[in-house]
């Protein structure tokens, strides 16, 4: 069984733990062992990652949790939500740009990506965010048709930093209202 929740402060190791083994599953391949060292550190590390920002009340965090049948459940995946901060011109300020998304891998396929955008779209329109935006890496297909079939519209290129090594991402768009 899947459980969705708001994580707590008490979760921020264990999501950040999810987090880095995701991207690490995922990217890992892609980069130079201290290019993939230092933005693990700072993308999910206790200073500047996922356990400080659970603290920062602009940003919105849903997990999904797996429950074996012990009742023990064990986070699987998760999205984070907040204002816009990608490099999109005369976005309306009142936008909201997805995060992250990520899902370990032996869950993909399970309907715990759709659970997660839904509540992510949801989330957005109930704050009055007329545009969404996120930022896919360009050999993430799997991903970026994903984000085609929710309406997601390629809107141009963006550069994502994974410690020296620069990523081409394509930026991507939905409107809300």
């Amino acid at each position: 069984m899947i459980l969705y929740r708001t994580p707590t402060v008490a979760d921020g190791p264990e999501l950040a733990a999810m987090a880095r083994d995701s991207f690490v599953e995922t990217f890992g391949h892609l980069y130079r062992p201290e290019d993939l060292e230092s933005f693990c550190t700072a993308a999910f590390g206790p200073e500047t990652g996922i356990p400080a920002q659970l603290h920062d009340p602009a940003l919105t965090f849903r997990i999904a949790c797996a429950a074996d049948s012990e009742g023990d459940a064990r986070i699987i995946g998760f999205a984070k939500l907040g204002p816009r901060s990608l490099p999109v011109a005369d976005a309306d300020p009142r936008a909201m740009e997805l995060r992250q998304l990520y899902i370990l891998s032996p869950w993909h396929g399970q309907g715990v990506a759709q659970t997660l955008m839904d509540w992510t779209i949801a989330t957005a329109r109930a704050a009055g965010a007329p545009r969404l935006y996120l930022s896919v890496f360009i050999d993430n297909h799997r991903a970026q048709r994903f984000y085609r079939r929710y309406g997601f519209a390629d809107i141009g290129r963006y550069s994502f930093m994974v410690g020296t090594h620069e990523d081409e991402d394509r930026l991507y768009q939905l409107d809300l209202a």
